[in-house]
């Protein structure tokens, strides 16, 4: 009888399991999985005079000081704000704001209309903490799955662990965090379309920063694996796909990453790994996509080895000058010290990847014009200053980035033949 009564238990148990999952995240999704797909990161954190946020420093600074490399085209936002910076013909330069729900609406509208599959939602170790960051954090992760939902555009979220200190803090914000993310913003089970990022059959989840030797926290005592184990095997939230953002040199454990054999031990915990390849690869170095492509071979072999899957990160340029007078006035970088070359240099990352076996690629970044690297509409006529200086688009079409995206995402799913030319319209 004992027997009986304890089958009947564990029956209810796996049942009642199996259906807190189920309620949790939907198991339909318009994006079964990250195969085929080209996402970006989406950062989000643009702040403007007047929007009603509780930033103390706006995105784009002053003329004495702005920490940004790149100016928004914003001729279609339905809001913008006036900003200490003029333009050419002596006309105020005007900015956007995330927090604006027209602006997600737009981004969204600009992936669905030029075919960027969709985005990785960067939410910041720091608005895992109560304050008015998280506020407007969910406020803008609630807009853009309404407009993932509304564009059908796949999104996901990736945790940045930039903002972790690790004296005596560890990821549990992250667990506790994640609930709150599914229970009240129901990022898995969105009220319209589903279009939450799966990949073999779960939602994925990224965490990123790990193996990075310039971090604050130790890798070893910050409660990763506990954090993996809960978003894989918790019976309520977990039964996830978990994504990991390490080093470019995560396979050697030299150069950009840490030397300690325990990022392995991570890395096979988890189900995909994402290097961060920005600032490493330039078009400035002679044969620097053979190297592109002799580490995106060798990774994926390694990967092949230990049944992880892999996406390559691809960027358009990169330009850090404004920041860096201020972080490194040593060391100040040029204006576009990783050229972007009218698009080659992004579309040689992009065809290079695929040519390599790539099935699914990351882009740094859609929005992040701090460090030059936004894909989405950057304006070729940026305001003229006298300490700022800021990247042109060589003199190509604002929407260049978004529509060689659109291309490429095309050519990974073998929709149309690949070319190692940039196409032309």
């Amino acid at each position: 009888m004992q027997r009986i009564v304890s089958f009947f238990i564990s029956l209810f148990l796996c049942y009642y399991s199996t259906s807190s999952i189920a309620q949790k995240h939907s198991e339909k999704t318009l994006y079964p999985s990250y195969k085929g797909l080209i996402m970006a990161g989406y950062q989000g954190w643009f702040r403007a005079a007047g929007d009603g946020s509780a930033a103390r420093r706006y995105a784009y600074g002053s003329e004495e000081r702005s920490g940004i490399d790149a100016w928004p085209d914003v001729s279609e936002y339905e809001k913008t704000y006036e900003t200490p910076f003029v333009l050419k013909d002596g006309s105020k330069a005007r900015f956007f704001s995330s927090l604006d729900k027209s602006t997600v609406d737009l981004h969204f509208k600009w992936m669905q209309q030029y075919g960027v599959d969709g985005v990785f939602m960067q939410r910041f170790f720091n608005v895992t903490r109560e304050g008015s960051g998280k506020k407007e954090a969910a406020t803008i992760l609630g807009n853009a799955l309404e407009a993932a939902s509304k564009y059908k555009r796949a999104i996901a979220v990736m945790y940045d662990l930039s903002g972790l200190k690790g004296k005596g803090e560890d990821c549990s914000a992250i667990i506790e965090d994640w609930k709150y993310l599914v229970d009240t913003l129901k990022v898995t089970r969105q009220s319209g379309a589903n279009t939450y990022l799966h990949e073999n059959g779960k939602p994925v989840v990224c965490i990123w920063g790990i193996g990075f030797p310039d971090r604050p926290y130790d890798i070893r005592n910050i409660g990763l694996e506990r954090l993996i184990d809960f978003l894989k095997n918790d019976p309520v939230y977990g039964n996830c796909t978990v994504m990991l953002g390490v080093p470019t040199a995560w396979r050697e454990l030299n150069a950009d990453c840490i030397h300690d054999p325990y990022l392995h031990t991570i890395i096979k915990k988890a189900d995909i790994i994402l290097p961060w390849m920005v600032q490493r690869f330039s078009p400035l170095l002679h044969n620097d996509m053979d190297r592109y492509r002799d580490m995106i071979v060798d990774d994926m072999e390694w990967c092949r080895r230990n049944n992880i899957e892999y996406v390559p990160c691809v960027c358009p340029g990169f330009s850090w000058h404004n920041l860096s007078k201020y972080e490194f006035p040593d060391d100040v970088k040029p204006v576009g010290s990783i050229p972007r070359q009218g698009g080659r240099f992004y579309w040689q990352q992009l065809s290079t990847a695929i040519l390599a076996g790539a099935g699914m690629i990351y882009v740094a970044m859609f929005d992040e014009v701090n460090e030059g690297t936004a894909i989405f509409k950057v304006s070729d006529n940026p305001p003229v200053a006298k300490n700022v200086s800021f990247i042109n688009m060589d003199g190509q079409p604002s929407d260049l980035y978004l529509w060689l995206t659109g291309e490429a995402a095309k050519m990974l799913r073998k929709e149309k033949p690949l070319t190692t030319v940039m196409p032309v319209r």
